[in-house]
């Protein structure tokens, strides 16, 4: 037997009948450890692949799901996606990419697109605050998840499982850092307003301000696209004032390495003229000259947690309630902050490891 080896042919060698070969390749009940062994050992020696077409007719599922991101050029993508395929894999689903580039009418279309080849359901990094194609998905009752960020407003989106951040926390903790560390007039480079996750930070960062009595005049802030580029050009503009920032908050770290980029093309340094923090702590931010703070959640677990989520959905075991996971942020301190300016001394990266 060749490549085409069919369960047929395995049940005629084995001498059993097909549906017996059926329930061993698929860890069913009602057949006894010896014949099932017999009879994965015989499809391992033929190098039997399951028709996967076939199952999905029988199963009524596909195994595969959507990940619709906004865009692969950002790293923090990246690690979210190796814990989502990693997990899927496992779990024995595949993964469909699809990436919006921030564009709402592309989303529509890449839904359309996934729907129509029978995936079982939709993991979103992409979400918008108010997203129409995500309620029409609710509103079909179609298996889906955000990750990363949420939608407001409307009454069928409280029924959207979801896996996020504290967001506002993680804000907090940036801008307070920066407080601490002596800092008064600070400047946040923002993402898209209609995007939860850049929201909620700098409503963290606003909070931060007020609970410890600063000027909200001193908290500048410039929106950007969580591009590099983008949080470039808003340190340039920062630098420009007349009285410029002392320390800049990206909200997210690929901005915020733009931002360090632009203090250097200025003749500035980082920390002493100009500190940065970010936030996702991306792999980059920690390397050897950068060493970039930043506000650290866990990619690869939020990930995973999601596609756990959604194939209890899709599989039916997830019950009636919505499963809204909120993550804690995590301060990480490196050189960019400084360790011991301004009079606030924070523990060195290297004992906070120990």
């Amino acid at each position: 037997m060749g490549r085409n080896t069919t369960i047929k042919d395995i049940a005629r060698v084995a001498g059993v009948s097909h549906t017996t070969v059926y329930r061993a390749l698929n860890d069913k009940p009602r057949i006894s450890p010896s014949t099932k062994a017999r009879i994965i050992s015989i499809a391992t020696e033929c190098n039997y692949q399951p028709n996967v077409l076939a199952q999905s007719l029988v199963l009524g599922r596909s195994k595969t799901l959507g990940l619709v991101i906004t865009t692969i050029v950002n790293p923090f993508y990246t690690e979210l996606a190796k814990g989502i395929e990693d997990t899927a894999r496992s779990l024995g689903y595949t993964i469909f990419l699809c990436s919006t580039n921030f564009e709402i009418s592309l989303e529509r279309l890449y839904i359309d697109m996934l729907r129509s080849r029978g995936v079982d359901g939709i993991i979103f990094t992409s979400a918008h605050t108010h997203d129409p194609n995500i309620t029409r998905l609710v509103e079909d009752q179609f298996p889906v998840i955000l990750v990363n960020r949420r939608v407001y407003g409307d009454p069928a989106t409280e029924r959207i499982d979801y896996v996020v951040v504290e967001n506002v926390k993680g804000g907090f903790l940036a801008v307070e850092h920066l407080i601490k560390m002596g800092h008064e007039r600070i400047g946040v480079i923002s993402g898209f307003s209609d995007s939860s996750a850049a929201v909620e930070r700098w409503d963290g960062a606003r909070k931060a301000f007020s609970e410890y009595g600063l000027n909200p005049a001193d908290l500048l802030v410039v929106e950007g696209d969580f591009l590099k580029p983008s949080g470039y050009e808003a340190a340039k503009g920062f630098l420009s004032l007349r009285d410029p920032p002392t320390a800049i908050f990206g909200v997210n770290d690929y901005m915020a390495l733009g931002a360090y980029e632009a203090v250097l093309d200025a003749g500035l340094r980082v920390p002493e003229d100009i500190a940065l923090i970010g936030f996702n702590n991306i792999t980059f931010s920690s390397m050897k000259g950068i060493e970039l703070s930043t506000i650290g959640q866990k990619k690869y677990e939020m990930g995973s947690i999601a596609v756990h989520i959604l194939i209890d959905k899709i599989e039916g075991r997830d019950g009636d309630q919505a499963r809204q996971i909120t993550l804690e942020p995590e301060l990480i301190v490196r050189r960019s902050c400084g360790y011991h300016l301004r009079g606030y001394t924070v523990p060195h990266p290297e004992a906070l490891s120990r």
